[in-house]
């Protein structure tokens, strides 16, 4: 079954994810005690903000020309990507950089699928633009994940 949805009802669930992701590398960032690592994560949370504030111009119509109707169906399914697992106490914290390039993946993906249906023109490059970040985003939290997994013993 193919599940159709607004623009609107897409910017919104995009919002929430880019939020989801503050809240994720805030924590992340508090609970590390790798300089590097509490760092990234504190960026990564800054560029999250970035992304909102843009999705959210998007939404108000202040995005130049190319931006999509906001009643406009896009047939996109997305829903498996969306819903992924919370985070729960009990996880490992690699497991948790795991979910994390997960959640940067399915991120990645969403906006590449959304730039598809844009016209040529400036939404769709800032579109594409978010797709590429999300992807670096994906690599730091692999970095971090290689880290945590495998840590470098005395021995080399």
């Amino acid at each position: 079954m193919t599940t159709r949805i607004t623009l609107m009802e897409l910017l919104n669930k995009a919002i929430e994810k880019e939020v989801q992701s503050q809240l994720l590398y805030t924590d992340l960032s508090q609970k590390a005690r790798d300089e590097v690592a509490k760092n990234a994560l504190q960026e990564m949370v800054r560029q999250e903000m970035e992304h909102q504030k843009l999705l959210e111009r998007y939404q108000r119509g202040e995005l130049p020309a190319g931006a999509l109707s906001n009643e406009e169906v896009i047939d996109y399914r997305i829903a498996e990507r969306l819903d992924l697992p919370d985070v729960s106490p009990e996880m490992k914290l690699k497991d948790v950089f795991m979910l994390a390039a997960i959640r940067e993946l399915a991120a990645h993906e969403f906006y590449l699928g959304l730039a598809e249906v844009h016209p040529a023109g400036e939404v769709k490059k800032l579109i594409e633009k978010l797709a590429a970040q999300e992807l670096e985003h994906k690599q730091k939290v692999e970095t971090l994940y290689t880290e945590v997994a495998f840590p470098q013993t005395d021995g080399g």
